[in-house]
């Protein structure tokens, strides 16, 4: 949803690899269908994210969170992932962006780029930094943030999921002084 004084943080993103758009509830069963192998939720807090029955908790607050994102691929119209902005801060002008998920079919690197890309490029206009919460033991999440040119902060902060805590190390990507964002060459 759209704040008419603030900024759009359900936008429709396109390239030609990705479309990202506002999660609605009809998502679900492809969403799902994106979640449902367990390997995507390994290195994950919420380990059995990948059963119907967990990832409804994911999904719902998705929809709540009005800052959510279906991840589409462009050639085939299905749905692939999603990712979200979260805690805008107007002051500090940050923003994050995570909760982020593909199809392991889309690992590897160019598909999280892209979505990356897409959207600091949007979140670019209203924030100067943009940060990104991994697990403090989710070493395949902290190489991909790398790859797309996130630098790790000193701190580590703590995230309750399900009733539980747990550390995440935070990695930061600062808006270019000249031109749009792009991730570094690989």
């Amino acid at each position: 949803m759209t704040d008419p004084n603030g900024p759009d943080f359900q936008p429709t993103l396109r390239s030609t690899l990705v479309t990202l758009r506002p999660i609605t509830a009809g998502d679900w069963d492809g969403m799902l269908a994106a979640a449902a192998d367990p390997l995507v939720w390994e290195v994950h807090p919420v380990h059995e994210r990948y059963k119907p029955e967990v990832f409804r908790d994911f999904f719902e607050g998705g929809l709540a969170s009005t800052m959510c994102l279906t991840i589409v691929d462009a050639r085939t119209d299905a749905i692939i992932g999603s990712s979200r902005y979260h805690a805008y801060d107007p002051v500090l002008r940050e923003v994050e962006i995570g909760w982020t998920f593909l199809a392991r079919s889309y690992w590897g690197g160019i598909y999280n780029r892209e979505i990356k890309r897409l959207m600091l490029v949007h979140a670019f206009h209203f924030v100067e930094s943009v940060v990104f919460m991994v697990g403090e033991h989710n070493a395949r999440s902290q190489r991909a943030m790398e790859k797309v040119g996130g630098v790790r902060r000193a701190q580590v902060l703590e995230r309750a999921y399900q009733g539980k805590s747990f550390r995440h190390v935070v990695f930061e990507i600062r808006k270019p002084s000249q031109g749009p964002w792009s991730p570094p060459a690989v």
